[in-house]
């Protein structure tokens, strides 16, 4: 049975912060739906200190900003938009159009077509995420989407200049200075300034992914993407070191980040914790880190390889690193994850900024029922049909008179009885006769 070490806070604290972040992201939404960039401009200014003459980059700034980026680092921007691309380009390809005659004369079928315009949100409150820009503007652009306009909040007082290259050298149409919850509902909702998109995508913290939710529905959206969590799977096949590693690397983040250990060794879950309050001493983020695993980081000791799956698909993480003898273990037993990271040598960093996969994934367990971005989510399959000749039309439409009829549908019914006696030659009568 498993036994847990350490608990997170309480889930009736979470839900009381859950609440005033609702209220917060709802007086928002209204303020910009009513006012426009008026207020755009005042909440941009109220929490991030920000009132540019315009808040998209013209041309000129962009390149400014490109200019001011290490040749190294706009080397290494490259390099991961291409392994981010090339993954992109990969996964698109199993996505088929199809056409199939079903029965003689009739014809189904399916394209995938992409999202016109989306707007992709690049996190930069605590960090400046630059390969939030990869993760969603590259894959966009493999998609085929049309009009990528993309937001991050300001930096230090201003662009920060990386991630604008990041932007413009993934193919961002658009690029505005702006961050929170104001520049989702920009997006989403559109000013005199700026054109609402179909569909908003992009990580952020809890009120970004709030106001993602409260807006489904008027746009798409990718999924919910809250606070960076992650999972650590470990047996006594890999050390302490590793694993505390491994936990603060992600709960670095933010204080809200979860850290959770599931293990079959007690010996190395005491040790983890211990090598953990050791790194905290020396972590140049511990502020974040440290608050992050004292209010949100478990460990649970679990007796069996089966349980330790058991309680991995009920946490549902966004990222779960697998270090044990036998990962496919997981791979092949797992069904709730955002994504996995399998064996010792690779780990979340390595996803989050450069192996190619992409790292906007479901959190707060929403892996129960979706995946994370990616190509697919920005592509929508759309069927149509076709019926080619007279006798195909007039048995279907026998089966769906009689059908119609059953549910009380006779309008309905009698969309297919004209069709009955016209290419059919059956004197079928008027389907509200039958009533």
């Amino acid at each position: 049975m498993a036994r847990w070490l350490k608990r997170g806070i309480d889930a009736s604290a979470i839900k009381a912060a859950d609440a005033k972040v609702r209220e917060t992201v709802e007086r928002i939404l209204a303020e910009v739906e009513e006012r426009k960039d008026k207020a755009i401009r005042a909440l941009s200014e109220k929490f991030d200190t920000w009132s540019p003459a315009e808040f998209r980059l013209s041309r000129a700034e962009i390149e400014r900003a490109v200019a001011q980026v290490p040749q190294r680092d706009l080397d290494d921007i490259r390099f991961a938009q291409a392994q981010v691309r090339n993954f992109a380009e990969k996964q698109k390809e199993t996505l088929r159009d199809l056409e199939v005659e079903t029965l003689p004369g009739v014809v189904l079928g399916h394209r995938h077509i992409p999202v016109h315009s989306i707007g992709c949100y690049v996190p930069g409150g605590r960090y400046p995420m630059v390969a939030s820009a990869h993760m969603s503007i590259v894959t966009a652009k493999v998609a085929g989407v049309m009009r990528i306009i993309a937001c991050a909040p300001p930096h230090k007082g201003g662009p920060h200049a990386a991630t604008v290259a990041a932007m413009h050298l993934g193919g961002a149409d658009e690029i505005y200075v702006l961050g929170g919850v104001q520049a989702v509902a920009a997006m989403v909702l559109g000013t005199e300034t700026i054109e609402p998109v179909d569909m908003i995508v992009g990580p952020g913290n809890a009120y970004v992914a709030e106001a993602k939710r409260q807006l489904f529905g008027r746009v798409g959206i990718d999924l919910l993407a809250g606070p960076t969590e992650t999972l650590i799977i470990a047996d006594d096949s890999v050390d302490a070191e590793i694993c505390a590693t491994d936990l603060l690397g992600q709960a670095e983040h933010g204080p809200t980040s979860p850290a959770v250990m599931i293990t079959n060794s007690e010996k190395l879950a005491r040790e983890t914790m211990v090598e953990v309050e050791r790194l905290l001493s020396i972590l140049p983020t511990a502020d974040s880190a440290g608050q992050a695993w004292k209010d949100y980081g478990e460990v649970i000791v679990c007796d069996s390889t089966q349980e330790m799956i058991a309680e991995a698909d009920r946490v549902a993480s966004e990222h779960v690193q697998v270090m044990t003898r036998d990962p496919d273990l997981f791979l092949n037993g797992m069904r709730n994850y955002g994504s996995l990271f399998l064996g010792p040598r690779t780990n979340v960093a390595y996803g989050d900024k450069v192996i190619g996969t992409n790292h906007t994934l479901p959190t707060k367990r929403a892996a129960r029922y979706t995946g994370g971005l990616w190509v697919g989510k920005f592509m929508k399959t759309c069927t149509y049909q076709k019926v080619l000749t007279d006798e195909a039309s007039a048995r279907i439409g026998e089966y769906c008179s009689r059908l119609c009829a059953l549910e009380g549908f006779f309008g309905h019914a009698e969309q297919a009885n004209v069709r009955v006696r016209r290419y059919g030659g059956r004197n079928v009568p008027y389907a509200a006769a039958a009533e």
